[in-house]
C-alpha cells in the first residue's frame, strides 16, 4: 500500500532549498540550509552551498601588509637601488657625457642689481631644481659615499614603509633640505647633492628603531658622526644635511605613529604637510630677495 501524504505527527526531514523535490538531512557548513545532493559541495568542513562558495569566491582577498601599511614585496630593495641607478647614471651623464646637464639642473638662485631673478627665485618654472639637484654630484667620492649610505640604510626602511612611502619620505626629504638651503642663502647659491635626502632616511631610520623598541644609539651616532664632518669638511653644505634630517624625522614620526583606524589619511596629511611647509620656505625667501 503506497502512503501519498505523511500520516499526522510522522516524522518528515527537509527538503533542499534548491530542489524542493529532495528531502535531505545535510545543511550547508555556512548558512545552515539544507541541500541535497546535487547541491553538496565539498568543505574543509562539512559541506557548502553553491551560494556560500560564489559568496566566498568573489571576496577580495586581503592584501598582506607591513606594519606601517606598505605592501609587503617579494624584493624590498627594489626602490633604493633604483635611486642608486638614477644616481648614478645622471652623475655619469653630467660628468662626462653632457655637462651643461650640471647647470640646467643645479641649485641655483640669483636676483641681479637691475632685479632680475634666476634660478629658483624667478619662480615656479624653475622650482624643479629643487628636485633635480638632489640627483647631482660633483664627484665619484661624492656620489660613492652618498649611494654607500643609502644602501646599507635604504632597504631596512623600505621594507617596513612600503615602496610608496619610502620614496614619498626620500623625496621629501630631498625637496627640503633644497628649501632651507635656499631660505638661508638663496642669493647667489649653488648647491646638489643628495645628502639631504640621505640624511632624511638617517633621521626616519632613528624613528622607527624608537618605534620598533630597538637600541637607538647606533643610529643617532651615525647621525652624529655625519653631522661632525658636516660641520667640519669646507664645501659640505649643511643646510640641506639638516633641513633633510629634520624632514626625514618628522615624516617618519607622522608615518609610524599614525593611528591603525586613519593610517592612511594621516601619512598623506604628513607628506602634505613636509610638501606645505618646502614651498611656503621657498615663498618666504622669493619675496626677500624680489620684493
Amino acid at each position: 500500500m503506497v502512503q501519498d501524504e505523511a500520516a499526522p505527527g510522522a516524522h518528515t526531514l527537509p527538503r533542499c532549498y534548491r530542489h524542493p523535490d529532495q528531502e535531505t538531512g545535510v545543511s550547508c557548513a555556512r548558512c545552515g540550509r539544507p541541500i541535497c545532493p546535487q547541491c553538496m559541495i565539498d568543505a574543509a568542513v562539512g559541506f557548502q552551498c553553491p551560494e556560500c562558495v560564489r559568496g566566498a569566491a568573489v571576496q577580495p582577498t586581503r592584501v598582506a601588509t607591513t606594519r606601517f601599511g606598505g605592501r609587503l614585496t617579494g624584493d624590498g630593495a627594489l626602490v633604493t637601488k633604483i635611486l642608486i641607478g638614477i644616481n648614478l647614471a645622471v652623475f655619469v651623464v653630467a660628468a662626462y657625457l653632457d655637462k651643461s646637464l650640471q647647470q640646467q639642473w643645479i641649485l641655483y638662485s640669483e636676483v641681479s642689481r637691475t632685479g632680475t631673478a634666476y634660478g629658483v627665485a624667478a619662480g615656479p618654472d624653475q622650482w624643479y631644481r629643487l628636485l633635480t639637484a638632489t640627483f647631482l654630484h660633483v664627484q665619484p667620492l661624492h656620489v660613492g659615499s652618498n649611494m654607500l649610505a643609502l644602501w646599507w640604510m635604504g632597504p631596512t626602511l623600505e621594507r617596513v614603509l612600503g615602496r610608496l612611502r619610502f620614496i614619498a619620505l626620500y623625496l621629501v626629504s630631498g625637496l627640503a633640505g633644497s628649501a632651507l638651503v635656499y631660505l638661508v642663502a638663496g642669493q647667489g647659491v649653488l648647491s646638489l647633492g643628495a645628502s639631504g635626502a640621505i640624511f632624511g632616511v638617517f633621521g626616519a631610520t632613528a624613528v622607527l628603531f624608537r618605534a620598533a623598541r630597538q637600541p637607538v644609539g647606533p643610529v643617532v651616532a651615525l647621525i652624529v658622526f655625519n653631522l661632525v664632518i658636516t660641520f667640519s669638511v669646507p664645501g659640505i653644505d649643511w643646510r640641506a644635511h639638516v633641513g633633510g634630517l629634520v624632514a626625514g624625522v618628522l615624516t617618519g614620526i607622522g608615518m609610524m605613529h599614525a593611528p591603525r583606524a586613519n593610517r592612511n589619511l594621516v601619512q598623506a596629511g604628513t607628506v602634505v604637510l613636509m610638501l606645505a611647509v618646502t614651498v611656503a620656505m621657498v615663498l618666504v625667501e622669493t619675496a626677500r630677495l624680489t620684493g
